[in-house]
């Protein structure tokens, strides 16, 4: 049986950060992937790097989700210095949209008491009319009649990332297992121990990063993890010329031109075709 430091399951975006992160403190590390027979939910989101409506009723989570999004440019930066890939990240901050009155006014509610939540640390936003917004984003619908920004937001290319963590935990000399199922697990003290279909392994630390696949692992150490799907789709056009200065909640511009678009939530289970719900 294989020994490390820490064994990371699930090589999504969650885990393969976090496997990053452990292999740059210099320790011995095995990030266990299950394969494309999971739910690529790292394949497949939007890319938002979003700060403005996180943390309603918990400080700690706004002044965490800040911190985070502070953290980002340096990331971007010593991943593509090290891997040569880029991640597509800008933060021009963001824009979300109210289409009616209670709609702004909500909005407004909700900043304004991010702002008083925050304390110390300041949450700096506007509220903007439609006439400001048509000078920021070209083409606004009709129906727009204002929206809230703050600086603090920005967006990613989720592929690019995903590429640059692996690469960057491989060559910082983290052992990856594509392909491999966990059968089987054990949990004591300082020792976990974990069987997959080509032999067992062992660390003092375990970390669950599988999204939906949680919730069949964590019965295999004591624990619950009652996550359930929820599907979401999205529209992603072919390359075009910049035209979106910063994203929206539902809409942004890739780097590399492509125009995304949605925001649907559907409670269809595992359900992965595609179409309108």
């Amino acid at each position: 049986m294989q020994r490390y430091d820490a064994i990371v399951i699930g090589g999504g975006l969650v885990g393969s950060a976090i496997a990053y992160g452990l292999v740059r403190a210099r320790l011995r590390v095995t990030l266990v992937d299950e394969g494309d027979m999971a739910f690529r939910a790292s394949r497949g989101n939007f890319g938002l790097v979003w700060v403005q409506s996180k943390g309603d009723g918990a400080p700690d989570y706004q002044r965490w989700t800040r911190r985070s999004a502070d953290q980002w440019p340096r990331l971007a930066a010593e991943l593509e210095n090290k891997t040569g890939i880029p991640v597509g990240h800008e933060r021009p901050g963001g824009v979300h949209l109210c289409l009616d009155e209670p709609e702004l006014e909500a909005r407004h509610a909700l900043m304004e008491r991010m702002r008083v939540q925050s304390g110390n640390l300041g949450f700096d936003y506007q509220m903007i009319d439609r006439r400001e917004l048509s000078d920021m984003l070209p083409g606004l619908g009709p129906a727009v009649i204002g929206g809230s920004w703050t600086p603090y937001d920005g967006h990613a290319n989720p592929l690019g990332l995903l590429h640059a963590l692996h690469k960057g935990f491989a060559e910082n000399g983290g052992r990856y297992l594509p392909n491999s199922t966990v059968t089987e697990a054990s949990a004591a003290p300082g020792d976990f121990r974990i069987r997959l279909s080509g032999g067992e392994i062992g660390a003092p630390k375990v970390v669950l990063a599988a999204g939906l696949g949680n919730a069949d692992l964590a019965p295999h150490f004591g624990l619950s993890a009652p996550v359930k799907p929820l599907k979401g789709q999205i529209l992603v056009t072919d390359r075009a010329q910049h035209v979106l200065p910063m994203p929206i909640t539902t809409i942004r511009q890739t780097v590399e031109g492509s125009v995304m678009l949605g925001d649907s939530q559907e409670d269809a289970g595992f359900d992965t075709s595609k179409g309108l719900p």
